[in-house]
C-alpha cells in the first residue's frame, strides 16, 4: 500500500519511521503542501496523509479520489481544513489524531506566558549585545493572578493544572459541564466571567463557526487592562487587526501566539530572504510585548512519536474494515 504523506519535514520522517510501519506499506514523504497543483504527488496512493495547513478543498478531494486515493488520514486532531460534505460524497474516509500529548501545547503556552511576563526575549537580545541594564523588563508574579482557560478538554484541563501550581486562580470556560476541577483548583465559569476576570487568557479551544474570531474588538474591550492573551489552539480564533488596536491602545499588555489566520502560507518554511508580505503579521511582531512562534507548540518528541502511531494505527483500522478516529460531516 502507498501512503503519500505532504507537508513532512525531516522530524515526520524519523517520527513515522520510528513508528514501524508494516513492511508492505511505501511512505512517500513530500515537504510540498497539499494543494490542487501538488495533488499529482499522490497519484497512486490509496492514502494521503495531510497536516494542519494542506488544502483538502473540494476540488483537491476530487482530484485526489480520481487519482486513486482512497483514505485521507489527517496528522492532527483539528480537521476545519477539510470539506468533510465533500469527503463523504466521495465516499473518502477521514480519521485524525484527537489526541498526542496534551503537555506539550499546555507547556508551551507556559513558555509564553512566562516569556511574555519576565520579557526574556528582550533581556536575552539584550545581554548578547552586552547590555546588562534591567530597565523595562519588571514583570509580575503570577501568584493569586487570575487565569482564564477558554476550551476544558484535555489540553485547557493540562494547562490549568500547572498554572494552578504557580499559585494562580484558575477559571475555565467550556460549553459542556466538566468534572474534577476540584482538583485541578479550578472552577467553571461562563464565557463572559472567564474574559473579564482573567489577568491571563489562554485559548484550548476547536475552531467552528461559533468561535471562529471569539475574540474580537468588542471581546477585548471587555478584558481587564493590560491583560495577557495566549493563543495555541486555532489561528482564527481571534481578529488579528483587532489585537493591533488593542496593543497600541495598551488594552491588551502582552500577547503570545503559537497560530495565525493566515499562517498556512507562512509557517513551517522559511521566508528569512525575503520582505514579509504579510502586513498584519509584520505589524504585530514590531511591538515588544508581542511574541509569536510558528506553530511548534506540538513539537515534542513524546507529541510526535504519538502523531505517527495514531495515523499508522487509523490506516490499519481502515485496512481492516474497522475505521478509528474517523469525523463526518454533521459529527
Amino acid at each position: 500500500m502507498r501512503i503519500c504523506l505532504f507537508s513532512s519535514k525531516p522530524y515526520d520522517r524519523e517520527s513515522f519511521l520510528a513508528a514501524g510501519a508494516p513492511s508492505d506499506w511505501q511512505l512517500h514523504f513530500h515537504e510540498a503542501r497539499l494543494t490542487l497543483d501538488s495533488s499529482a504527488l499522490a497519484a497512486g496512493s490509496e492514502v494521503v496523509c495531510a497536516f494542519i495547513n494542506d488544502e483538502l478543498s473540494a476540488p483537491v478531494l476530487e482530484r485526489l479520489a480520481a487519482q486513486g486515493t482512497r483514505l485521507i488520514a489527517l496528522r492532527s486532531a483539528g480537521y476545519n481544513h477539510v470539506d468533510l460534505q465533500a469527503a463523504q460524497r466521495l465516499g473518502l474516509p477521514v480519521v485524525r489524531v484527537p489526541a498526542y500529548s496534551p503537555h506539550a501545547v499546555a507547556e508551551h503556552a507556559v513558555a509564553l506566558v512566562l516569556a511574555l511576563n519576565r520579557r526574556i526575549h528582550r533581556a536575552f537580545n539584550r545581554t548578547r549585545e552586552g547590555d546588562f541594564s534591567l530597565h523595562g523588563l519588571t514583570g509580575f508574579d503570577l501568584h493569586g493572578k487570575t487565569v482564564g482557560v477558554v476550551g476544558g478538554g484535555k489540553i485547557g484541563q493540562a494547562f490549568a493544572r500547572i498554572m494552578h501550581g504557580f499559585g494562580c486562580q484558575v477559571l475555565i470556560y467550556d460549553p459542556y459541564p466538566l468534572a474534577g476541577l476540584e482538583a485541578l483548583g479550578a472552577r467553571q465559569a461562563t464565557l463572559d466571567e472567564v474574559i473579564a476576570g482573567s489577568d491571563i487568557l489562554s485559548l484550548h479551544c476547536p475552531l467552528t463557526e461559533a468561535s471562529h474570531h471569539l475574540i474580537d474588538s468588542a471581546r477585548l474591550a471587555q478584558m481587564k487592562p493590560g491583560v495577557m492573551l495566549i493563543n495555541t489552539g486555532r489561528g482564527a480564533l481571534v481578529d488579528a487587526p483587532a489585537l493591533i488596536a488593542a496593543l497600541k491602545s495598551g488594552q491588551l499588555g502582552y500577547l503570545g501566539l503559537d497560530v495565525y489566520e493566515e499562517e498556512s502560507e507562512l509557517f513551517f518554511e522559511d521566508h528569512s530572504d525575503r520582505p514579509l508580505q504579510d502586513d498584519t503579521l509584520a505589524r504585530l511582531l514590531t511591538f515588544p510585548n508581542v511574541i509569536i512562534t510558528a506553530h511548534q507548540a506540538f513539537l515534542t518528541r513524546e507529541a510526535l512519536g504519538a502523531i505517527a502511531r495514531t495515523t499508522l494505527d487509523n490506516i490499519a483500522a481502515w485496512v481492516a474494515g474497522t475505521p478509528s478516529n474517523e469525523v463526518k460531516a454533521g459529527a
